[in-house]
């Protein structure tokens, strides 16, 4: 027996000294196939960074259904793992918006809508009885007095709803990440973001949803081609709407600067929709200038305009009613709603995009450059040339879905690597031949083909602006903001926060036919197994001592 209390010494000390270390030294080993503990490396470099303390609020607690519950869970789990890189510079907590009094929750509940989160009905049938649940799926991050809120919920909501909350879960540690970062950063460190300047008709306040949040995470400048010398010192380059050519000169500048490793976003028509007859409006061809530099990175943006059975609604007079308009909200082919993306952190687990007037995008052979397909047209499109008139009258008619077979048709990509100068083999003045690079470091350029997709409407009663992808007739907020926020992150800094865009958790879903059939088996095995086995390893413990110490006995 005096050997037998030997060997337990030993262990005993053991497991006292590990549970003394463990009080001082955190690790956590993530050993799921999918990495889901696992933070990214920019998250993990903007924690450790922290200049001072941050707290997060937490609203998405409570009794909540298991769905909910299982996105509740993967966030205590990202805060926990968040909390233990950034140490005292962070800290959270979990509340209930529904705990107080009413005058409490009323209060709270719209101090929540001011910084963006709208409470979200949840109903549910329990026990035949059909229940509704108020909740709020985000979190307010607080930092040195200014507040931000972070929507929690997000996803595609042509998904299922298993599905959308999978893609939130997966979301999680992005949109956390990048509150954090948005609160936090200093002015004067931010990157820095050149905004195409003197090149469209648009006013200024259909941009400015847009423009106004870029500049909560980047600085922003005006870029004026026309003024001398280069671009220099910009990330990346916005390029929305033209709507005038561009010249020798400014091309050359564009040019350049991409070469020299620059990133940049054209947002370009291929067609001016803009001339209007008592049968309807006219696409004319648009030419900017810019078709030999985007056939060199390996793009061609096509003077067309497309139709697509997925498209949004306009209010149109179809007829009267007595002496009255009879105006009713009908499908207008024209306005497609874009829902097919390729694979990239730029369009993973992105809402539709609205658009209007679209033109198509081509791709074509332009040595080491990588080409990422992003937005796609739905399988049903058909492919007006230019000129063409886009009659009223369309939206009358009942379309026929067989002269829709021009099929899935590439509206958006994204290109990157060394590029090549499109003046390369010219003759050049002295004055731009000294600097001149015909190729130069790795940079990326994303081309959609419309520029309508980052022009925001107005509200013109209260002559505001909407937010951009806002549908003021069907009161839908789509992803048009989330998508070039996505890809001005991808392209200023691909391997920052935008990296967590790309984690996969796989849905597991049980058969619902077997869980059915199966029920009382599966129970009574969770139940009876776990009694089973305690009983059996009692029972092969007490025979191996009764056969070591019966024997010394």
């Amino acid at each position: 027996m005096r050997l037998h209390a030997n060997r337990i010494w030993p262990v005993l000390i053991g497991l006292i000294l590990l549970n003394v270390l463990s009080a001082f030294v955190y690790t956590r080993i993530d050993l799921t196939a999918d990495r889901r503990y696992t933070l990214s490396d920019g998250t993990r470099a903007l924690l450790t960074s922290l200049p001072q303390q941050v707290h997060i609020d937490v609203f998405l607690t409570g009794d909540l259904p298991p769905g909910f519950k299982r996105l509740e869970t993967a966030i205590q789990e990202n805060l926990e793992e968040s909390e233990a890189i950034a140490g005292a510079r962070l800290s959270y907590r979990f509340v209930n918006p529904l705990s107080g009094s009413k005058t409490e929750q009323e209060q709270r509940l719209t101090k929540l809508a001011e910084l963006g989160l709208q409470p979200t009905n949840l109903f549910a049938n329990e026990g035949g009885t059909r229940t509704e649940q108020l909740i709020v799926p985000g979190a307010v991050v607080s930092y040195a007095g200014k507040q931000v809120g972070v929507l929690l919920l997000k996803g595609n909501k042509a998904a299922t709803p298993a599905e959308q909350l999978n893609q939130s879960y997966e979301g999680v540690e992005y949109q956390l990440s990048s509150a954090i970062r948005r609160i936090t950063q200093p002015v004067g460190s931010r990157r820095r973001v050149g905004l195409l300047f003197g090149h469209t008709q648009v006013p200024p306040e259909r941009f400015s949803d847009l423009l106004a949040t870029i500049q909560e995470t980047y600085d922003l400048f005006l870029a004026d081609l026309s003024k001398p010398g280069p671009l220099t010192d910009l990330d990346a380059l916005l390029v929305l709407k033209p709507d005038r050519p561009f010249s020798e000169q400014e091309v050359y500048k564009i040019d350049q600067y991409v070469v020299n490793g620059g990133h940049a976003l054209f947002f370009v028509d291929g067609q001016r929709v803009d001339s209007v007859s008592r049968d309807g409006t006219f696409a004319q061809p648009l030419d900017l200038g810019l078709n030999d530099l985007f056939f060199r990175w390996g793009a061609r943006v096509n003077q067309n305009v497309v139709k697509d059975l997925s498209c949004a609604v306009i209010p149109l007079n179809v007829g009267n009613i007595g002496d009255k308009p009879n105006v009713q909200l009908v499908p207008w082919r024209f306005y497609p709603v874009l829902n097919s993306f390729g694979s990239s952190p730029i369009t993973r687990n992105i809402d539709a995009l609205y658009s209007r007037f679209i033109s198509t995008l081509d791709t074509v052979q332009a040595l080491g450059i990588r080409k990422t397909v992003l937005v796609q047209t739905s399988p049903y499109t058909s492919v007006l040339k230019v000129p063409a008139l886009i009659a009223y009258n369309e939206a009358r008619q009942q379309p026929d879905p067989k002269t829709y077979t021009s099929g899935t048709r590439l509206v958006s990509a994204l290109f990157e690597g060394a590029f090549s100068s499109v003046f390369a083999n010219q003759i050049l003045p002295d004055s731009l031949a000294k600097t001149f690079r015909a190729t130069g470091k790795p940079g990326g350029i994303l081309i959609c083909a419309d520029g309508d997709l980052v022009v925001n409407d107005v509200d013109y009663k209260r002559k505001t602006p909407l937010p951009l992808g806002y549908d003021r007739f069907t009161r839908n907020q789509f992803a048009n903001k989330d998508f070039v926020l996505n890809a001005l992150d991808y392209l200023t800094d691909p391997n920052g926060v935008i990296a967590a865009r790309a984690r996969v958790v796989p849905l597991r879903p049980l058969d619902a036919i077997r869980v059915k059939a199966e029920r009382v088996y599966w129970q009574g095995l969770n139940v009876l197994g776990p009694l089973v086995l305690v009983a059996l390893v009692g029972l092969c413990w007490t025979f191996v001592r009764r056969r070591t110490y019966g024997r010394n006995a």
